[in-house]
């Protein structure tokens, strides 16, 4: 079985450009929890209006108005929460800058004891005890990571905020394309164009992926069908109890 190429190159200039540009900043995340919310709640709306016989011009203005007034709260959302996250990275930060500033010794012996778990010991334990600690960012990002977790992943809030919107809009309006289109709408046709919007979600996921791109679009169908389901089922419950 040939080899398949690198993802990238080796050389010893390619290596540093790479490294001086930083690691990429993923957003998938964004985008497929936008496209999935998306494409739930619209057909929801599309899958209750065509339960109660509303008029094509009313679907569309309620579908069109979800798109834009829900996508752009999720969108917001998703916003705050990721500064938040930037932010109580910095405060995590910031704590140990105070700790190595005030108790350096304590903070060695910290950082000794993480590489310890790791399995180093004596000679090589002390060497890599000096070298963290001696460069102070080395040693901040190092008791970031093994004491907290976190890291610096250099996600900008708005851009996490407009993949989801995007993401959004674009898989949420499929449910609204026979309204479109002009063609005889039913909640089989929502469905269907739905269950479309969350296949091409699992598709595109899997560019990140190590699994085939049909797998990963089948997955996220049936999580997205399933989460639909609840929200068709619910609307259609309460449009019994309530005589819709």
């Amino acid at each position: 079985m040939p080899n398949r190429p690198l993802e990238h190159s080796h050389q010893p200039h390619d290596i540093a450009d790479r490294l001086a540009r930083g690691p990429d900043t993923s957003y998938l995340r964004d985008w497929v929890y936008g496209g999935i919310d998306g494409a739930v709640t619209t057909f929801a709306i599309v899958a209750g209006s065509v339960g109660a016989n509303l008029s094509t011009r009313i679907i569309l203005i309620l579908g069109v108005a979800n798109l834009l007034a829900d996508g752009f709260s999720m969108a917001a959302a998703n916003y705050s929460g990721s500064k938040s996250e930037n932010e109580d990275f910095q405060r995590l930060r910031a704590i140990e800058e105070k700790h190595i500033r005030v108790e350096p010794d304590g903070e060695r012996e910290e950082i000794r004891q993480i590489f310890k778990a790791k399995g180093y010991e004596g000679d090589d334990l002390d060497d890599i005890v000096r070298l963290v600690t001696s460069n102070r960012t080395t040693w901040i990002e190092t008791m970031m990571l093994a004491e907290y977790g976190v890291s610096d992943g250099g996600r900008a809030p708005l851009k996490a905020a407009l993949y989801t919107f995007a993401a959004f809009v674009l898989f949420g309006a499929l449910p609204l394309l026979p309204f479109l289109a002009d063609i005889e709408a039913s909640a089989a046709l929502a469905s269907g164009l739905t269950a479309c919007a969350f296949f091409a979600i699992g598709s595109l996921r899997a560019r990140w992926s190590q699994r085939h791109w049909v797998g990963c679009g089948l997955e996220t169908t049936a999580i997205g069908m399933v989460a639909a389901a609840i929200a068709f089922l619910a609307g259609h419950g309460l449009q019994q109890v309530f005589g819709g």
